[in-house]
Parts: C-alpha cells; sequence; structure tokens
C-alpha cells in the first residue's frame, strides 16, 4: 500500500550570475522559456505547458551560484508537518514557515540541506493559465528534474531519503570505478531530482521536458544550428527510458531537453544498479557522442560559493 509523501513534485530552479542579460537571452529566445514576471535584475521564467509560475528564476549577481531549488507540498500543514520533522533532526532553516512573496505567492519554509544548498517547500502557489504545446512546438513543456553535484554523494542521497522521503529509482556505475549518480523521485516520475559524484558541490544539470521526440529533436535541432556549445547527445538513456541533448548556457550552467522520462509503479518499484561500461546503458540508440572525460568535465560546472548562505531573494 502508497504511503503519503509530503513532497509532490519539483517546482522550479533558482540562479544567479553576472552577465544576467546574455543568461536571460539565452532562455527566452533559445530554449523556449516566457517571462512571466520581472524586477531589476530578475526574471522569472514559465514554462507554456507548466501550471508552475515559473520553472526558472535568474536574478543577476557578481558572483555566479544557485540560489535554491524548489519543490511543492499538498497543503500548508504538510509544509508545517516538514518543518517540525527537519527541526527535530536538527536540520538548520533559512527561515520558518511564512507566506511567500515570489510570483504565485503560497506558504513555504526554507532549509539548507546537507551540502549547504537551500532548499524551499512550497504549497498554496497560486497556479498560472497554461496551455498543451502543440506538434512540432519545440519549446518546454515543463521542468523535469535537476541533478546535482556533491563530493559526498553517498551522505547527500541518504540525507535526501531520510529528510525529504526521497525514493532511490536507480544507480548508475562505471565498472570498477564504482557508483556515481543515483536518482530520486517524490512521485511517479522515475526521477525529479538526482546526485552525481562530482569533485566539488554545484549544479550537475537542469533538464526540461518536450512534448515529444520530435519536438525533442526539433529543439535540439535549433540548439545546433544557433551554435549553443553541445555537451552530450542526442540520445537515449537507459535508466529512465528519457531522451536526452545536454548543452551549455552562457553561465555555464549545463541544461537538457529529455522527453518521455519512465512513470514507476510506487509500489512494485525495485532499485537497479546500471553499468556504463554497457554501451547500451549510456545510450539505447547509439546516436550521441562518447561519454568522456570531456563530457564529465562540463557538467561538473563551477565551485558554488553560496553554499550555507542564503539567497537575497
Amino acid at each position: 500500500m502508497s504511503t503519503k509523501h509530503l513532497i509532490t513534485h519539483l517546482r522550479h530552479i533558482d540562479i544567479a550570475m553576472p552577465d544576467f542579460e546574455a543568461q536571460h537571452a539565452f532562455y527566452t529566445d533559445m530554449w523556449g522559456l516566457t517571462e512571466t514576471h520581472s524586477d531589476s535584475g530578475v526574471s522569472f521564467l514559465a514554462a507554456e505547458g507548466s501550471p508552475e509560475q515559473y520553472v526558472v528564476r535568474l536574478r543577476r549577481d557578481v558572483q555566479k551560484r544557485m540560489d535554491l531549488v524548489s519543490f511543492g507540498a499538498a497543503t500548508p500543514t504538510d509544509v508545517d508537518t516538514l518543518t517540525e520533522r527537519l527541526t527535530v533532526q536538527g536540520v538548520k532553516l533559512v527561515h520558518e514557515p511564512r507566506p511567500l512573496t515570489t510570483p504565485g505567492g503560497g506558504y513555504g519554509v526554507r532549509f539548507f540541506d546537507g551540502d549547504g544548498r537551500v532548499v524551499e517547500v512550497s504549497a498554496d502557489v497560486v497556479t498560472r493559465t497554461h496551455r498543451k504545446i502543440e506538434e512540432r512546438e519545440s519549446i518546454p513543456v515543463r521542468l523535469s528534474h535537476v541533478v546535482m553535484n556533491s563530493p559526498n554523494p553517498e551522505q547527500t542521497v541518504a540525507w535526501y531519503v531520510k529528510h525529504l522521503d526521497f525514493r532511490l529509482s536507480d544507480t548508475l556505475r562505471i565498472g570498477s570505478k564504482g557508483e556515481f549518480m543515483w536518482f530520486l523521485r517524490c512521485n511517479p516520475l522515475h526521477h525529479s531530482f538526482a546526485i552525481a559524484r562530482g569533485p566539488h558541490v554545484a549544479l550537475h544539470h537542469a533538464s526540461f521536458e518536450m512534448r515529444g521526440v520530435d519536438e525533442f529533436m526539433r529543439g535540439t535541432g535549433r540548439m545546433l544550428r544557433g551554435e549553443v556549445e553541445k555537451v552530450w547527445g542526442p540520445g537515449r538513456h537507459h535508466a529512465g527510458d528519457n531522451t536526452f541533448s545536454y548543452f551549455l548556457d552562457p553561465a555555464g550552467n549545463t541544461v537538457e531537453y529529455t522527453t518521455e522520462l519512465e512513470l514507476v509503479d510506487e509500489d512494485t518499484w525495485h532499485p537497479s544498479v546500471h553499468d556504463l561500461t554497457n554501451p547500451e546503458i549510456i545510450d539505447q540508440w547509439g546516436t550521441a557522442n562518447q561519454m568522456n572525460e570531456f563530457v564529465a568535465g562540463r557538467s561538473f560546472n563551477d565551485v558554488d560559493p553560496g553554499l550555507f548562505i542564503a539567497p537575497p531573494l
């Protein structure tokens, strides 16, 4: 029998960077997001197919950093229940549950995870009017998942399982080099969050769901024609069964177009360990460029200077 979980879904990823204008132009003109709200040096970007007020928040700052990752809860009571649990478990809060002043309002709490990232959990955020993405329309439907680098990934995975009740879907390993990525879910999607082994704490990548394979390929082609640096793809993963094309945004963050992420049966799913020495595990289609040190290095990203420091917004 399924058990109720306090976190329901992924909401948005908030990032900061010095060259705000270049980043804003990329996400709106190239990547396909829509600005719904803005202020001086801050932009809230929605995916046309998503009811979330925004899926990416850009903020101008002298330093590049990840401000926070946000997840949803069903009710304000669930936010309070989670906060009580975190407090008892010794998790450091950024702020107590309170009304939010970001687009859509709502009620939320912020806290630091074990690596020092800021996590927000909120409820009662007003949904935005969204629409069905049409055939051949190569813009994101929603934010699919985010992946974080950690130099202590086993501890980080255990933190999210213990404190936020994420469930392990699958693990990747590279032969004798051992395990290096853990896929975590908070609903029947194979993963909304994942942790990768990296040399330092940083954003690994943010992934955006497309309408289907044709729209995924059209979006991939738009990036290639626009000479956006490709990291890896196009291909199709084995774990999660989703397509992938990875690119670098102007600030050097890796972003992904994907589609057809697997849905799992929460009551019967059993995690597996997939070995990337098998080429079909890396890419079922065999169409992507080779997974190598170049690909891995791009996704290590820069050291995040914002650990255990609350963002100003």
